[in-house]
């Protein structure tokens, strides 16, 4: 296996001065703005919850408890009967 690495300290964009400062803009925009317009974000807000539960169901169903291996892939106990 070949891990090269380049020795320099080039950081990606999110993690640089001026990535930070553009996300920290960007929050406090979208801060700004929902809290001008919440009267129109608090009558969606019911709606947004309902798209919310496809959303989850399609994203979250990674909870350990299903399999997608094939049933020749699992050991068979033969003393169960």
């Amino acid at each position: 296996m070949d891990h090269s690495h380049n020795s320099g300290s080039e950081l990606p964009f999110w993690k640089s001065k001026i990535g930070i400062a553009l996300i920290m803009l960007a929050v406090i925009g979208i801060f700004y703005v929902a809290r001008e317009h919440f009267g129109h974000l608090s009558q969606a807000l019911p709606y947004l919850i309902l798209l919310l539960c496809p959303l989850m169901h399609m994203f979250g169903h990674n909870h350990g408890g299903h399999s997608h291996r094939n049933a020749a892939d699992t050991p068979k106990d033969d003393n169960r009967k």
